[in-house]
């Protein structure tokens, strides 16, 4: 199993060192699609999947999700954060035995969620579904939390889906605050109109799924790493950092593809280890 290079108490003291290093932010992947990102002392927490809830669930299935990485951290230990967000609520973006945890450390945690799914997200981790501190986000909207701005972008996995109000069940968000703006993807391939939606913002980095799509084994696709590193270069990204791979071992792939293209497509791209930190002090090394 790969071992996270920072983990449990390591990754605490690492995130309580690098609050000296302003005026950059820094983030730290946690596993699958999970960050967590760091600016003037405050924390945001992105899709953390930080359990054995779906090895345990799909164990005696046709579908086993055998864990490839260590967990990175106990979601308990994780009560330092001001906001966490999903991306939609498949069980390793949205995961009840993350946020149970973090939410008994924190009762008051913003969390922030798909308009379509807050109230099975409510109902899933046991919140009322007026609870304050669950905000709900459509695409193109702007909402605050915990020192953090995310702006709600379309996600496609597989396709545009909707609620019955015309909600989108699956998004991205892009993160702003300071002067940096970072794109969590989600779960989604490309459409049509995609680029638009997020060139605008002149995005710092962009961190995206490259596990592509393998239907002969009935789960949903996301961009593979050539997709990611073209998204990436026609966002204008700064930055590309890879995710989703490397959790299960029935769904991920080598980031070797994603990092050959952004090579040939002239794309800056780093490649993380779980529980690694990186700094915005690198964007200014070109």
């Amino acid at each position: 199993m790969i071992k996270p290079l920072l983990q449990d108490d390591a990754l605490l003291a690492d995130v309580d060192a690098a609050k000296a290093d302003r005026p950059n932010f820094r983030l730290w992947w946690l596993g699958q699609s999970g960050f967590l990102v760091q600016f003037n002392s405050r924390l945001a927490l992105l899709d953390p999947y930080l359990s054995d809830s779906l090895t345990v669930k799909y164990a005696q299935t046709d579908k086993p999700h055998i864990r490839m990485t260590e967990r990175v951290i106990a979601p308990e230990r994780l009560g330092i954060v001001d906001v966490v967000s999903s991306t939609h609520n498949h069980t390793d973006h949205f995961d009840p035995d993350t946020l149970k945890p973090l939410f008994a450390a924190k009762p008051t945690l913003p969390m922030i969620l798909p308009e379509a799914n807050r109230g099975a997200g409510a109902f899933r981790i046991g919140l009322s579904l007026k609870a304050p501190n669950l905000h709900g986000v459509r695409a193109g909207d702007v909402k605050a939390a915990g020192g953090f701005t995310f702006n709600g972008i379309p996600a496609a996995h597989n396709d545009l889906e909707v609620d019955a109000s015309g909600n989108h069940k699956f998004l991205g968000y892009i993160l702003q605050f300071g002067p940096w703006r970072v794109y969590h993807a989600g779960d989604t391939k490309l459409y049509e109109g995609m680029e638009d939606w997020i060139r605008p913002f002149r995005v710092d980095v962009a961190l995206l799924p490259i596990n592509g799509d393998k239907p002969e084994r009935k789960v949903a696709g996301n961009l593979d790493g050539r997709e990611a590193a073209q998204l990436a270069k026609a966002i204008g990204a700064k930055l590309a950092i890879p995710m989703h791979y490397d959790m299960f071992t029935f769904n991920t792939a080598s980031p070797d593809e994603f990092v050959a293209e952004c090579a040939r497509l002239g794309q800056k791209c780093r490649v993380l280890q779980a529980g690694e930190r990186w700094s915005s002090a690198e964007l200014a090394l070109g």
